[in-house]
């Protein structure tokens, strides 16, 4: 079976808060033939972790490195990993994974009124713009 896991799948499998569900969610994507993360998974995934959880960055980032090194995981590493450098710099995963598909798209500048996430981005060279 092939199988795009929700984040609370993610969630279950990772922080194993719930005996059965947990159990449940780890059989299923460790059996499954293909496993495709997200963007918005992957997103919700870390953002609950932040939040709720109250995770460390540095855990969070440990953990999705896994989740994406294992055999049977795709996903859009590109964005993956510019999720992981925003957030390994003090901003947000989710920032990093719009930037990174914006300039996809074709777009050349990052507009945010999020000051932290633009002086980030900034730092890296990327035009970016607090809406006036």
């Amino acid at each position: 079976m092939k199988v795009t896991p929700d984040s609370n799948v993610l969630l279950r499998a990772i922080t194993e808060d719930d005996p059965r569900q947990s159990t449940a969610a780890q059989k299923s994507l460790r059996n499954a033939e293909l496993v495709g993360l997200t963007l918005p998974a992957l997103c919700e995934f870390v953002w609950v972790l932040e939040r709720g959880y109250k995770i460390p960055a540095h855990e969070i980032g440990e953990t999705i490195r896994r989740l994406i090194d294992t055999d049977n995981v795709v996903t859009n590493r590109g964005a993956v990993e510019a999720g992981l450098q925003m957030l390994g710099e003090g901003g947000d995963f989710a920032d990093g994974v719009i930037a990174h598909e914006g300039r996809w798209f074709g777009c050349d500048t990052f507009l945010s009124f999020d000051k932290r996430a633009v002086k980030i981005l900034a730092a890296t060279g990327r035009k970016t713009q607090v809406p006036a």
